[in-house]
């Protein structure tokens, strides 16, 4: 019966969503790009895709980070204009992607206050997606009690913020410990929500939840190595969903070490493939020196997998959240090709995240 109506309200974003999808850098596409010399030649070799009108006002040469941020802006307007036509409940579904963002702003302006940063400086790096009304008054916020009572109250992460409230200083520790518990609440939340949307959103979320879930867990762990955070304050910061909720995520708060973690991940057919050959000691976007993957990057590529995954099925609100997800993927590998020719590293300028 959902199939009969979905068309209603969905059908004409569905198709404009898929659109955007066919736009994404093809592997031809980015084999002429690995084969540019200088960043102009990059320029002109985005000219013959979605990126063209975003680029094309810009003088020589091309900064890194200036086509980082067109290239985001292209996403932003494509996104946005999903949303300004969007009615219930697909709105509300494009509402709940935009949270991550704005959780992701709000830890990067309590940051940048805690280290004395220009208030204008962090607003600019914020990302739009996450923008709300109240947003600039994070920066005079002295404590946790503060951001909650006279910003944070009236905004989307009122109900997620209650749980951080316990945290009584804003320091590096504790601004991190209210990142994870931001994202676990909106992961659940996200999650329960999807379910309540009915088949076959329900399941094709869930699985991209799932996953998400899991590499927080696994990221969570590994950063936790080394700091003052406790084994149990570790496992609450755990989402309560994904493929290694409960059982997994009790080992994993227990562990010490990256060899530890890799054995608890083997244990799971669909990451001990994921796993193979990688390099738990190499640093994410390309690897090491020695060419090896690191697990971020595996990770990656699994969501890649995944998200593409989601477009073999109709009548489904999954398509916007794995096109942005995509979109973000090609944005990164178009800032690591940039950033080999840039700094001449050609030989590290196939290391990322094929597509398509």
């Amino acid at each position: 019966m959902n199939e009969i109506y979905f068309n209603i309200d969905a059908g004409y974003l569905e198709g404009i969503v898929r659109g955007y999808r066919d736009g994404l850098i093809t592997a031809p596409q980015y084999m002429n790009l690995t084969q540019c010399e200088t960043m102009d030649d990059l320029k002109l070799q985005l000219a013959t895709t979605d990126y063209a009108s975003f680029l094309q006002n810009e003088p020589s040469p091309l900064a890194t980070s200036t086509l980082s941020a067109r290239c985001t802006e292209a996403l932003v307007a494509e996104f946005q204009y999903m949303q300004q036509n969007a009615a219930e409940p697909i709105s509300k579904f494009l509402d709940y992607i935009t949270y991550g963002y704005m959780i992701d702003n709000v830890i990067l302006l309590i940051t940048g206050t805690l280290h004395e940063r220009d208030t204008h400086d962090l607003l600019e790096k914020c990302h739009p997606l996450g923008f709300f009304d109240t947003m600039p008054a994070l920066c005079v916020a002295t404590t946790v009690q503060d951001l909650y009572s006279t910003v944070l109250v009236d905004s989307p992460l009122a109900s997620y913020f209650r749980e951080c409230l316990s945290a009584e200083d804003l320091n590096e520790l504790n601004i991190e410990i209210i990142r994870n518990t931001l994202y676990k609440a909106y992961l659940e939340d996200f999650y329960s929500y999807c379910q309540s949307l009915g088949e076959p959103t329900a399941s094709v979320m869930a699985e991209l939840l799932r996953f998400e879930a899991d590499r927080r867990t696994v990221n969570i762990t590994i950063n936790s190595f080394g700091t003052e955070l406790s084994k149990d304050d570790r496992a609450k910061l755990y989402p309560r969903l994904g493929n290694m909720y409960p059982e997994a995520q009790t080992k994993l708060a227990r562990v010490d070490d990256m060899d530890q973690v890799k054995s608890i991940l083997e244990q799971y057919s669909e990451y001990k493939i994921m796993l193979a050959g990688v390099s738990m000691n190499a640093s994410s976007s390309g690897g090491n020196s020695s060419g090896d993957l690191s697990l971020e990057d595996r990770f990656f590529a699994k969501e890649v997998q995944l998200n593409k995954e989601s477009f073999e099925q109709q009548f489904h609100f999954g398509v916007f959240y794995s096109w942005l997800r995509l979109k973000e993927q090609e944005i990164r590998n178009i800032v690591w090709i940039a950033e080999c020719i840039s700094q001449q590293q050609k030989d590290k300028i196939n290391n990322y995240t094929a597509i398509y």
